[in-house]
């Protein structure tokens, strides 16, 4: 009997140091279908001593983005107007800060339709891509110094923000 119950414990002790367990790590990356891509950099245009804007009437330019989408569907483009400046002069007013963002061109006809579905909310405008292809998309803003002030002289920088969000 005491014989048995050594052999069953040696039994037990081999068993259990012969159990070994190991981690593999399964790796992988993806690639997305949607890139962005800067077309046209922005400048401001100075119309009054209080004034910058990207508005072409005004003496700027536009930034244009692209958004090439190669599967429908499963994107969204999310792009945000200039809300401060990245870069300027030391300005001791509040400096007021309105813009938009439209589609400019596209590679089927049926993009044009993101504009009456977009969503805007801050400074920022989301658009499904529902099509693969291409959209190009402008993007305005206008600053405007305090209440009847002119801006220093100097040089102002801004950024816009354009972000393709995987559904």
């Amino acid at each position: 009997m005491f014989n048995k119950t050594i052999t069953v414990l040696f039994a037990m002790m081999f068993s259990a140091s012969a159990y070994s367990s190991t981690s593999v790590p399964v790796t992988g990356s993806v690639d997305s279908k949607c890139v962005v891509t800067q077309d046209v950099i922005g400048v401001f245009g100075n119309p009054s001593p209080g004034v910058l804007s990207t508005d072409p009437t005004s003496g700027g330019v536009d930034p244009v983005i692209r958004f090439d989408v190669l599967q429908a569907e499963t994107y969204q483009a999310r792009i945000s107007h200039p809300e401060s400046f990245t870069e300027s002069p030391g300005l001791t007013d509040v400096v007021y800060w309105v813009g938009s963002t439209s589609v400019d061109q596209v590679t089927d006809a049926n993009m044009s339709a993101y504009d009456a579905a977009k969503v805007e909310y801050n400074n920022v405008s989301e658009f499904d891509l529902t099509i693969a292809g291409s959209t190009w998309f402008k993007v305005e803003s206008q600053a405007t110094y305090g209440v009847g002030r002119a801006f220093p002289g100097g040089n102002y920088q801004a950024a816009v923000t354009a972000e393709c969000i995987a559904l």
